[in-house]
């Protein structure tokens, strides 16, 4: 990380982004993410019906779409530890269908759907990347069989015990129209857990299980792994889909649903002009709060990463739009580990994987990708957890044992569990205005500038009294907390994750809005509680 230098103009932009994230910081603090969904009938039976409804934006608008939902109750929702769950008949994304590969051979899966659209909307259909299927009923169509007005349609997905990862679904009846429109959704397959690797359950990842433990967390993976892969483990997951919307396309199609002809909407989706820009269906800040909130009926998934420190977190991604997004994860890059379900293998080494490490995750539509992203305060050339043994606090003076990595690992119940051992006992603030050469180690944002904000708390520490550690023996970042929280409560990093084109950062042009939310750090005695 380089040192900041603060001791410049500060633009309306760089204003405005940093009072984003003090909003932000203010909203997430009770909001988090997973990748939640619901489980089929027996396991191999989900029953969905396409329905219209209206979803809502942060400008108050309520747009007229269409959307996948539950036809009927589902056989059940995952992960199991969510609570206050539910699936209407219609939602944008539709519901994220949860699939366990069978431990070996093949196992079938049935999707059947329900056409309940206005009749003037036509047929419907879905289309699943990156599986064999085979389509019963309904009407042939031109690219799988589609399900007429009030009628319906079966398709069988043939799932391997080899399969595994995030994948696509989405109309394939007039795709322009239809997916604009809200007709797409996401599965996951899962491997079955007798072909999950020894080292997945256990080493590092048992002894992060036991730190969530220890601190009264639940877990809330789908999995232990994400493929059937010795370098696909992980330790929290969540899934993003990425798409837009042009409101005039919605307005037309809804001053036409209730013509009194089938198939006949005549809605122009050329020139295409987004005003929206929507993660898991909702726009920032909705997209930070919960998942199943009951403001959000038909947008039930939120979009607000949570992590500690040394967590492998997978980030399962999917373009459902028109657009590619360059979406960008601060704090680190992501490594690609599949895409569509496939995973990227060394020629070299058929053993080892070789997705890129990329700085943005550009999400082309209908493409999904899996990667892993993590973050542990290495590099930033001082301790995080603000170790000060002469303070007398034993809370602040732990010891950091390095694992053959450099990462305290020994102890999954200490509070600065995968430390960076060679910055431990490092102190920010005996030189916090000073670059490197002159005892920095880093420049601190001015405290007349930043620090005294309504929300920012002013330390560059985790953990419990971080704003107070933070002062040190010159008193010069103030201890001002935050409105979530006091100078003596819990604290963490927050790092922003958005576009990297600007308009797509905006809420029908107003910033800030559109694709953006926070990744939340917070050291290990913060509960990370996604159950809602």
């Amino acid at each position: 990380m380089r040192a900041m230098n603060i001791k410049r103009q500060i633009s309306k932009t760089q204003l405005l982004l940093a009072a984003t994230v003090a909003l932000a910081l203010l909203l997430t603090h009770a909001a988090f993410a997973a990748a939640p969904g619901i489980t089929g009938t027996s396991g191999t039976t989900f029953n969905l019906v396409a329905t219209p409804s209206y979803i809502s934006q942060p400008d108050g608008s309520s747009v007229y779409s269409w959307g996948y939902g539950c036809d009927g109750a589902p056989a059940g929702f995952a992960p199991s530890a969510i609570s206050g769950t539910f699936c209407n008949t219609m939602q944008v994304p539709g519901p994220t269908l949860i699939i366990t590969a069978p431990s070996s051979g093949t196992a079938n899966v049935t999707v059947n759907l329900r056409n309940n659209l206005p009749a003037a909307a036509g047929n419907t259909s879905i289309l699943f990347t990156g599986f064999n299927v085979t389509a019963s009923g309904g009407v042939p169509g031109l690219l799988t069989q589609e399900a007429a007005p009030g009628g319906s349609v079966s398709y069988t997905l043939a799932i391997p015990s080899t399969a595994a990862g995030t994948h696509a679904y989405y109309s394939g009846t007039q795709g322009d129209l239809q997916v604009e429109m809200g007709l797409y959704g996401a599965i996951i397959v899962l491997p079955n857990s007798a072909n999950i690797p020894s080292n997945c359950t256990g080493g590092v990842h048992s002894t992060n299980a036991q730190a969530q433990a220890h601190w009264g967390e639940s877990d809330f993976r789908l999995a232990a792994a994400a493929y059937n892969h010795p370098e696909a483990c992980y330790d929290r997951e969540y899934l993003f889909q990425f798409s837009e919307m042009d409101p005039r396309i919605h307005r037309e199609a809804e001053l036409q649903a209730n013509r009194a002809c089938t198939g006949c909407l005549t809605v122009a989706t050329e020139p295409y002009v987004p005003a929206y820009y929507l993660i898991n269906g909702r726009s920032m800040p909705d997209d930070m709060d919960p998942n199943y909130s009951l403001e959000y009926p038909h947008q039930p998934y939120n979009g607000n990463p949570h992590m500690h420190p040394g967590e492998l977190t997978l980030l399962r991604i999917i373009g459902q739009g028109r657009w590619q997004h360059p979406f960008h994860e601060h704090g680190n890059h992501v490594r690609i580990l599949a895409r569509d379900g496939n995973l990227i293998l060394s020629q070299n080494d058929p053993n080892s994987l070789a997705g890129p490490l990329l700085f943005t995750t550009t999400t082309t539509p209908g493409l999904a990708m899996d990667g892993i992203y993590y973050w542990t305060g290495k590099g930033l050339n001082w301790d995080p957890y603000g170790h000060n043994p002469a303070s007398g606090d034993p809370v602040a003076k732990p010891g950091c044992i390095p694992d053959g990595n450099g990462y305290n690992t020994g102890d999954p119940t200490a509070i600065n569990y995968f430390e960076w051992c060679q910055d431990h006992n490092k102190p920010l603030e005996t030189a916090p205005f000073g670059d490197v050469a002159g005892g920095g180690p880093a420049t601190l944002p001015d405290p007349n500038i930043l620090t005294n904000g309504t929300w920012y708390g002013g330390s560059p520490y985790l953990g419990p009294n971080a704003t107070v550690r933070a002062v040190g023996s010159t008193g010069t970042t103030p201890p001002s907390g935050t409105v979530g929280n006091s100078p003596t409560g819990e604290a963490g990093f927050a790092f922003m994750w958005h576009s990297h084109n600007e308009r797509e950062i905006t809420t029908n042009n107003i910033f800030p809005g559109g694709m953006l939310m926070m990744m939340l750090v917070d050291s290990r005695e913060f509960v990370i509680n996604e159950s809602n």
